[in-house]
């Protein structure tokens, strides 16, 4: 049985370890196409006048983005802009088309009849809308870049100690952490040996 306990504890540790390279690999791997794929978008912070820069990303001014970290900065800095545009009115505040009474209003109507009419006399789109619509999209595809690059470094750091304790499984099964039960009583009768037998005194009448 001890043997076999050994035997089991060593593909216990095999496995561990064996999960934890293909965990630390495909961490890195992850991590990497991340940074990959935003270099090659070539996005770059503002100057450190843009207040917004200043704010978010102020030790990243005049450079390019390429970590998920930078990506989120840079998706908060878009915000800030998309909010400048609209006079601080979010997606849902904002009507669908530009109002015939205010049509300097971002906030617009979603009223057909009230909204601004075109040469077609159809209703005129609201423009600080789809600002909205496009910062969102933008903003939330580097919020996922951030994201995976959190997870893929998650990964690696599961990889690392999945391979501790593989190497743990490992030693205490070879290491002779299965045999202290058989040592135990081994190590108890040399002690009772070494102890000196107690000495009888004679009693006199």
């Amino acid at each position: 049985m001890r043997k076999l306990f050994e035997i089991g504890g060593v593909i216990a540790g095999l496995v561990m370890i064996t999960f934890g390279v293909a965990a630390i690999y495909m961490g890195v791997d992850g991590r990497t196409t991340v940074r990959d794929s935003l270099k090659q978008e070539q996005i770059v912070f503002g100057s450190a006048d843009d207040p917004a820069v200043a704010k978010h990303a102020s030790q990243w001014v005049d450079k390019q983005v390429t970590t998920g970290t930078q990506a989120r900065a840079f998706a908060q800095i878009m915000r800030e802009h998309a909010l400048e545009g609209s006079g601080g009115l979010a997606y849902a505040q904002m009507g669908r088309f530009v109002s015939a009474k205010d049509p300097e209003s971002p906030a617009g109507t979603s009223d057909e009849a009230a909204a601004l009419k075109d040469a077609k006399g159809s209703p005129v789109s609201n423009s600080a809308r789809d600002t909205w619509v496009t910062a969102t999209a933008l903003s939330t595809a580097l919020n996922v870049s951030y994201m995976a690059e959190q997870m893929a470094l998650f990964g690696i750091v599961v990889g690392i100690a999945l391979l501790l304790s593989g190497f743990g499984f490992i030693i205490l099964a070879l290491g002779g952490a299965l045999r202290r039960r058989e040592w135990a009583p081994q190590v108890a009768a040399r002690q009772a040996a070494a102890q000196p037998s107690p000495q009888r005194v004679p009693v006199t009448g």
